[in-house]
């Protein structure tokens, strides 16, 4: 028996007792009629699916992003590992788990990653602009810095709305120089910075951090029209010009592209055509190395939902 093996090291054939992450738990029907948990369980290091069947126990949606102790074999199902539990529990207070070995954290000094922020947020000269972005950053600064940027798809770790959004801000302060005679570089910048701000508010967190649904707002409103109402909110407070007002929070409601992905409305300005791209092109590029991470050289990942295709990882890539 292994004892809490990092589950990116982990073999088929091998007996592991150990404390994980679970997320995904749901209790579904056999055809003979029984009962089984399919969860996943995460680690730092990545993570696997796990079944158990004949299950009678009380664990399910509800302890989604909370840690558990399991016990079981590690299998191969169609070419991918599977863990089957024997035994299965949420961890206790006693067990001490450590939360920083389990949660997957932005590969970030977050310390760094917001003083950044707050360098871009000064470099604005657009006095209305930097105002609204200093003062929202300011009320939303501290679980800014460590909620994920998604309950799946992309940067859905501890810390990704921090990592996405920097991302993001870097990408959109070069582009607005390169494209400088229809870019206006103050407008983009605060659209960047607080087009996912919402998302602090939309989100349901577990004790530990990760998602385990939508809050009431997120369902009913979403984080477009609950960031583009605060930027307004904050607007008014401000007395930053009408225009100025509604084309941030134009911004912030196009930024999905299509109504279809999301979008309360297409992009209609310069500003919010590019930040759209940079925002896909950042979310598209998290689920690469998110997928490339565990797939071998050479070799074909499994069909990827958020981009409806396999992705190949080349030969010469470690």
């Amino acid at each position: 028996m292994i004892q809490n093996p990092a589950l990116a090291d982990v073999q088929v054939n091998d007996e592991i007792d150990g404390f994980y992450l679970l997320t995904d738990a749901t209790v579904r029907s056999s055809a003979n009629g029984s009962h089984f948990l399919s969860a996943t369980l995460s680690d730092r290091s990545g993570s696997i699916s796990l079944k158990m069947w004949d299950y009678t126990g009380s664990i399910g949606p509800g302890d989604n992003g909370s840690a558990v102790r399991v016990r079981g074999t590690v299998g191969d199902y169609k070419g991918v590992k599977q863990l089957t539990a024997r035994r299965l529990r949420l961890a206790l207070p006693e067990d001490n788990v450590d939360p920083g070995q389990l949660v997957p954290t932005a590969p970030i000094d977050p310390v760094e990653a917001l003083e950044e922020i707050r360098e871009l947020i000064r470099s604005m000269a657009d006095e209305d602009y930097r105002r609204i972005a200093e003062t929202l950053f300011s009320r939303n600064e501290e679980k800014f810095s460590t909620v994920p940027a998604a309950k799946s798809v992309h940067h859905g770790f501890h810390g990704g709305l921090l990592m996405h959004t920097l991302n993001m801000l870097r990408t959109a302060d070069y582009l607005a120089d390169l494209y400088a005679e229809v870019i206006n570089r103050d407008l983009l910048l605060a659209g960047t910075l607080l087009h996912d701000l919402a998302k602090i508010r939309e989100f349901s967190l577990s004790p530990l951090g990760i998602v385990r649904d939508y809050s009431v707002e997120g369902q009913l409103l979403g984080h477009l029209v609950m960031g583009a109402q605060e930027a307004a909110n904050a607007a008014e407070e401000l007395g930053t010009p009408k225009e100025k007002a509604v084309l941030l929070q134009h911004l912030i409601l196009s930024h999905h592209g299509e109504p279809e992905f999301g979008a309360a409305v297409r992009p209609m300005c310069a500003e919010a055509e590019l930040l759209h791209l940079i925002d896909m092109m950042d979310s598209r590029m998290e689920i690469y190395a998110e997928t490339l991470h565990t797939t071998d050289s050479g070799s074909f990942s499994e069909r990827i939902f958020a981009l409806d295709r396999k992705v190949y990882k080349p030969s010469d890539m470690e």
